[in-house]
């Protein structure tokens, strides 16, 4: 059964296998509504469904949720139904981006109880750079009921703002060094982060060819950024609530399960002027 990460070969072997679905989840935050689209026109792995960060895995945006706020559960279930997520599929999805856009769907998967869903480690550019089959055939989903067997629970701006006091969750900000610290923000109105966040960068977590490092290294390197934080006090945030989930993926995969998402993250944070914001590096990783 899959659970984190499949490898290419891995991937090849369970190709013809009949309950794979394969979703392709390649996108471009600067060129949202064309490039993905076109990357997969021009070649995907073969039976793969093409899926929009912003048409499908994201709800409708009011300029106060964030810019890649949660879709409810059914309509997430609607979608994943109509790619024909059902009864006995086991799911791999995969990106050019290391995973950071592929853990999106994986987490999502999982936020409904879905349990059998992978990312390719290395994604469409490992897959292409062996000399891989490649396709430009679409097909059509063929549609399956998927049933919601939980939905697991996150955590909000309020429930954020309630422990800030008392630091009673350790929030992870995935955003790069620069952006956590406000030097520079490229895609929200306010510059900074959450108080009392600890930053682990989700390209972190990746090795040379941008496939996911081991897992031992991954645990000693979360745990220097958690110190004595459980991970069910964990919340992982980032900008928009997406490569967030690569830093669940990679706790999943260093032996820390547990953690929750704040799916808005800081788009959505700092859209209200009533929250505080914080500058600079983290503190230091204390509960």
């Amino acid at each position: 059964m899959l659970r984190t990460l499949i490898d290419t070969d891995d991937l090849e072997a369970r190709l013809n296998h009949p309950g794979l679905v394969l979703l392709d989840v390649r996108h471009d935050l600067l060129q949202p509504d064309t490039w993905g689209r076109a990357q997969y026109a021009a070649g995907h792995l073969p039976g793969a469904h093409f899926v929009h960060l912003d048409h499908d895995l994201s709800g409708p945006t009011t300029g106060r949720n964030g810019r890649h706020p949660l879709p409810t559960p059914e309509a997430a279930a609607a979608t994943f139904g109509r790619l024909g997520i059902g009864p006995g599929c086991e799911v791999v999805v995969y990106d050019q981006a290391g995973g950071i856009l592929a853990s999106r769907a994986w987490w999502m998967l999982r936020w409904l109880g879905f349990l059998d869903v992978a990312v390719l480690d290395g994604g469409y550019a490992k897959w292409a750079g062996e000399g891989r089959t490649l396709s430009t055939a679409v097909g059509a989903p063929r549609p399956a009921t998927f049933t919601i067997r939980a939905v697991t629970p996150t955590v909000d701006a309020s429930g954020i703002m309630g422990s800030l006091a008392r630091r009673t969750l350790a929030i992870v900000d995935a955003r790069s060094a620069d952006r956590f610290r406000g030097d520079t923000e490229p895609m929200d109105r306010v510059a900074g982060h959450i108080p009392g966040a600890r930053n682990r960068p989700c390209t972190d977590n990746l090795a040379p060819g941008a496939t996911f490092k081991t897992s031992a290294d991954l645990r000693r390197e979360f745990a220097a950024v958690l110190g004595d934080a459980h991970a069910d006090t964990v919340v992982h945030q980032c900008g928009s609530g997406v490569s967030a989930c690569h830093n669940i993926l990679a706790m999943e995969i260093a032996g820390f399960s547990g953690t929750r998402l704040y799916p808005g993250s800081w788009s959505e944070w700092c859209a209200d002027p009533q929250r505080p914001v914080a500058t600079g590096p983290a503190d230091s990783p204390t509960t």
